[in-house]
């Protein structure tokens, strides 16, 4: 397929800025991939889609405080820095991302803080805006990472989310189950369940799995082939456990419900399936790209928001629901004045 395929007009005042009052109550469109039909409910309705044995698999992955401002040494610019991961605790090296790239080179003192308590060295250029970052900090690694942490900011997408970061979004940002740390964004199906709704599920007799993908900024990064062959997706780190495959297997094997909810869920587990179509335990990382045709083996069941004109996170479910039934069900969305992006609606998609 081409990239232009995946191109609609979507008005600025469709993109949620905010998220709902309470996380379950955004709204959601139901699609029937087999019939095409489209209901509207409301997010805390989805637990009528589902039974006793039925599966949720959920990323656990947790959000850390990844953009950092600092300024520059002897000049005082102020650069942003985008932490993407740690590469050696020891030595404090970090793999960051600046802005404005142009002006830091190797050799270059970074200072973060009100009082310049955090120092960094550009020690390595990576990517035309990636570096590699010595933080010169003497303490255990304990003390380092909360001070730096402290220091961060909520990492919201500023191409979709165009605000500054308020004190709602440290939780908000974040699902209620994020768990291991190590995304800089957020796997945004996840943040539309409540406890309210968790424990609904639950008295319903509904399964959860928990697997861990360290959503990365290759989330949001632009395509730049037309032929959609050639592009290749930036690697993420991924766990699953033997408790998700037993789980999810099992279901399986009795003919349940399988519902990955979003799209890093459903990259995860059709990274780590076997040949039978069960899924596998599986420790490392992926650079899978899902885009239509592709026979899905896992999941029969989709969570996800209403994504970007031209984005990976689009072609995922166009090619889970069906090409052309996706975009027509994005059309009806604006239509419905459905908000889109990270904090917007979401949609399920199912078999029957």
């Amino acid at each position: 397929m081409k990239l232009s395929q995946f191109k609609f007009k979507l008005p600025e005042d469709k993109i949620a800025l905010h998220p709902t009052k309470y996380r379950d109550e955004s709204r959601l469109m139901v699609l029937h991939r087999n019939t095409g039909k489209i209901e509207h409910k409301m997010f805390k309705e989805v637990l009528e889609y589902f039974d006793d044995k039925d599966v949720f698999i959920f990323n656990d992955t947790k959000v850390f405080p990844a953009r950092l401002y600092g300024n520059k040494e002897k000049t005082g610019a102020r650069i942003e820095v985008f932490l993407l991961r740690e590469l050696n605790e020891e030595l404090r090296l970090w793999d960051v991302l600046v802005d404005p790239a142009r002006k830091i080179r190797i050799g270059n003192k970074l200072y973060f803080g009100p009082d310049d308590s955090m120092v960094a060295e550009v020690i390595d250029n990576t990517t035309s805006r990636g570096r590699t970052l010595r933080f010169l900090y003497d303490g255990p690694h304990d003390e380092f990472k909360k001070a730096l942490y402290e220091l961060g900011e909520t990492p919201l997408p500023h191409t979709i989310i165009n605000r500054p970061v308020e004190p709602e979004d440290a939780e908000r940002f974040q699902s209620i189950f994020a768990k291991n740390e190590g995304a800089v964004t957020a796997p945004t199906a996840s943040l539309h369940f409540s406890r309210e709704l968790m424990k609904r599920l639950e008295i319903k007799g509904v399964d959860f799995a928990y697997i861990t993908l360290h959503a990365g900024l290759g989330n949001f990064r632009d395509i730049d082939v037309e032929d959609l062959t050639k592009h290749k997706m930036d690697s993420e780190q991924m766990f699953v456990d033997e408790a998700a495959v037993k789980t999810v297997n099992r279901a399986k094997d009795n003919g349940k419900n399988v519902c990955a909810v979003g799209t890093t869920v459903m990259r995860a587990i059709e990274s780590a399936v076997s040949t039978d179509g069960h899924l596998k335990e599986f420790e490392g990382w992926t650079n899978k790209f899902i885009f239509p045709p592709y026979e899905f083996t896992v999941a029969n069941s989709m969570i996800s928001n209403f994504h970007m004109p031209l984005s990976t996170l689009l072609m995922i479910v166009a090619a889970f629901g069906g090409y052309e039934q996706v975009m027509d069900a994005y059309h009806v969305a604006l239509k419905e004045g459905y908000r889109f992006g990270t904090y917007g609606d979401a949609m399920l998609i199912l078999d029957k």
